[in-house]
């Protein structure tokens, strides 16, 4: 999750204007420090020499991030205790001469369903290091290992396993099943009511926006089109709203029609994602709000992947753009600009300043939004149409020199930015982020 970088500015007067601190995006954990990485090859080097207790703890050192807060671990001796946080969830264990144990509860059961263990007994089947379990009544998840074969990798994938199931589980089994309760969520913390309010309003107006632009153009003709807008427009729900539990499943399954390898033409999943859209749009404040909501994390629910990746996706979504901008359809241009950029962050656990550059790109793209929220530096003035070139230009500056002991070749040429009107921002702004070096010291 992104809140740290844009929580402060300063304008030319030297005065330093604090943001509001509001979570933005998915939490990555593709963003340790050296020195968290020396903790995991430690923890490596000391489960080789058989030293399984300090192995252990170094493990948790890596895991820890500070600026979160979402590890607790107490070691004493040859046994210890842990916690660590996922969302809704609390993952709780220990460790002694013998074994490690973590589990987290989902949901209690007062009454026995048949239905509920069955859905259990399914999913089960699903998982490679982890279980789901019935303690009296009390549905849980479980994983353990004996002490000797706790090496820091099947720590590692065991409790992303553990925690990450069972942060998504537990919102749907309580929501699909009313026999289930909700257990040990105080440690989540509510967002005021005026912000889910803005956050319930621009989603509403960015589907109705998106929607009604496809109204515009033929179904078949521009399929591919309407695709890059019904993905930018989930994507960017996500990034923006940051939402959980049922409302996440929703605009997951909306990702998923146009993925699903089922050989139907674009047409015909574009027509089902818009179904989808619908059903969101409908949905009331009551039904939205309580999936809005902060929380702490420590394992990421996409993996890291190589910069040609990013580039590729990117360059693929830029290579579109042409045919539309010639046929004088600029606001499908500049949404396909931004699935490319979107994409990536919605699929992966990007490096943080590709992170922070994006944020930079949506607080251009949607300044309203941001204003609305509390954040004083406009990057776009959406009466105007005109951008602030300085605002923009400092922002990439900071995000370079604070990165730079981690990727000290990485240079965003701010020059060849074009201000001439979005799309051309749009493209050259997510040009460059194509083309950075991303080579770690």
């Amino acid at each position: 999750m992104l809140s740290t970088l844009f929580n402060w500015t300063k304008k030319k007067d030297g005065e330093v204007l604090i943001e509001p601190d509001i979570q933005f995006g998915r939490y990555s954990d593709n963003n340790k420090p050296v020195e968290k990485v020396d903790k995991w090859n430690e923890a490596d080097t000391l489960f080789k020499d058989k030293k399984y207790y300090e192995s252990i703890s170094a493990f948790f050192d890596y895991l820890c991030d500070e600026a979160a807060n979402n590890v607790v671990h107490k070691p004493e001796g040859q046994k210890g205790t842990f916690l660590f946080y996922q969302g809704s969830k609390i993952i709780k264990g220990f460790y002694n001469e013998e074994r490690l144990e973590a589990e987290v509860s989902l949901a209690s059961m007062p009454t026995p369903s048949v239905p509920v263990m069955r859905r259990l007994l399914e999913m089960n089947f699903t998982l490679y290091y982890s279980r789901y379990a019935l303690s009296e009544d009390r549905l849980a998840m479980m994983f353990d290992s004996d002490i000797e074969t706790a090496n820091p990798s099947k720590l590692y994938y065991g409790l992303k396993e553990l925690a990450t199931k069972a942060d998504k589980q537990d919102d749907l089994l309580v929501q699909d099943f009313t026999t289930l309760k909700p257990v040990e969520t105080d440690h989540i913390l509510e967002i005021p009511v005026a912000e889910k309010e803005i956050k319930y309003r621009y989603m509403q107006n960015w589907i109705k926006e998106t929607l009604d632009l496809i109204e515009t153009v033929d179904a078949d003709k521009y399929s591919g089109g309407i695709a890059y807008l019904l993905l930018a427009l989930a994507y960017r729900i996500d990034y923006l709203l940051v939402p959980e539990g049922r409302l996440l499943l929703n605009l997951e399954k909306i990702v998923d029609i146009y993925f699903r390898k089922d050989d139907r033409p674009v047409s015909e999943k574009n027509a089902e994602m818009i179904d989808e859209f619908h059903k969101l749009q409908a949905k009331t404040k009551e039904e939205v709000y309580p999936h809005l909501f902060r929380s702490r994390y420590t394992f990421s629910i996409v993996t890291p992947q190589n910069h040609k990746t990013i580039a590729d996706a990117i360059y693929n979504a830029n290579q579109n753009i042409g045919w539309y901008k010639d046929n004088k359809h600029p606001d499908i241009a500049a949404k396909i600009s931004e699935y490319g950029i979107a994409y990536c962050q919605y699929s992966y656990s990007l490096p943080r300043p590709l992170t922070e550059l994006f944020q930079l790109f949506m607080m251009v793209n949607y300044p309203d939004y941001f204003k609305e929220l509390g954040f004083k530096t406009s990057y776009y003035n959406s009466e105007t149409k005109e951008f602030n070139k300085e605002a923009i230009t400092k922002s990439i500056e900071s995000i370079q020199e604070h990165w730079k002991p981690k990727y000290p070749d990485l240079k965003f040429p701010v020059d060849k930015l074009k201000f001439d009107d979005m799309v051309s921002f749009n493209q050259t702004f997510t040009s460059e982020v194509e083309f950075l070096n991303l080579e770690t010291k």
